[in-house]
């Protein structure tokens, strides 16, 4: 659909109205201590490697095929929005699934000026591409470096894991989730995930670092993971700021001049009118 005349016309006042009484833009998001959102546990003493999360999730989103040969480690990029790498630790191979981590306040979505990335009630972070302008801030602001784009493209898209969101309205879980052959992925509310996660850990002590990745990284994330190594040994960045990135912008926007954040949302409104324009004239004309 896109952006409307009125529709735009109405957000750009919007943010010049909030830039001149100094609330809150739809750049920061809100506190979402009060919202019950779902995520998933990932454990890595049960994954095996079999790399089924990945094979299902493409099949799911319509994107090619995984390869069969892989590098030892590997980032999740525009045909992919998932996967699994091994590494070489104290406790010998273990495996480690990497994707989107749906934090419950996302960087991606605090920088995105049109909304087009958006966390939503249930957990899940989305990407609409009617609302976005290809300014690829998700993907300079996520402390994860899960956002990527179709750079090769005529239509190009940000691509990146959506915890299944139209997939859950009806089924029960996502198609990683649904599919793993060795329980190594549990889907549900985080609070109960992390009880969960907690329970594993006190009764196998020596089974697991007493440590859930995703508790309080970045705030807090819809993914969560155990593991049977410190995860410096898997990868996982363990220097991440345990507040919501998002807070790192409070009191920019009233900082800077509003040409810089009201410049993204007028030449949004233009590209869309001018789209509008073409597709009318086109339309006259048959």
């Amino acid at each position: 659909m896109g952006l409307k005349r009125r529709s735009f016309l109405k957000m750009l006042g919007v943010t010049g109205i909030t830039l001149a009484i100094g609330e809150k833009t739809n750049a920061m998001t809100k506190g979402t201590a009060d919202v019950e959102f779902h995520g998933i546990l990932y454990d890595s003493t049960r994954c095996v490697g079999c790399r089924t999360c990945e094979y299902e999730c493409a099949s799911a989103h319509k994107l090619p095929e995984p390869k069969d040969k892989i590098e030892p480690v590997r980032k999740t990029d525009e045909t992919c929005n998932t996967v699994v790498n091994t590494y070489k630790t104290d406790k010998g191979e273990v495996f480690i699934k990497r994707q989107c981590m749906h934090c419950n306040e996302p960087a991606c979505a605090a920088a995105c000026l049109t909304k087009a990335m958006h966390k939503t009630e249930t957990g899940p972070v989305t990407w609409d591409g009617n609302k976005c302008m290809g300014c690829r801030y998700c993907m300079v602001s996520c402390p994860f470096d899960s956002p990527k784009f179709e750079y090769h493209s005529s239509n190009p898209k940000i691509q990146k894991c959506d915890m299944c969101f139209d997939r859950m309205k009806t089924e029960k879980s996502t198609a990683c989730v649904a599919n793993c052959p060795n329980d190594a992925l549990l889907y549900g509310k985080r609070r109960d995930l992390i009880k969960e996660a907690r329970r594993r850990i006190y009764e196998k002590p020596d089974q697991y670092v007493d440590y859930i990745f995703g508790e309080h990284e970045a705030g807090g994330t819809g993914w969560l993971y155990l593991s049977p190594v410190p995860f410096e040994q898997l990868g996982m960045n363990m220097k991440l700021q345990k507040s919501s990135y998002p807070e790192l912008t409070k009191g920019f926007l009233y900082s800077v001049p509003s040409v810089f954040v009201l410049v993204p949302t007028l030449l949004l409104g233009i590209h869309q009118a001018t789209k509008d324009n073409r597709k009318k004239e086109e339309s006259e004309n048959e």
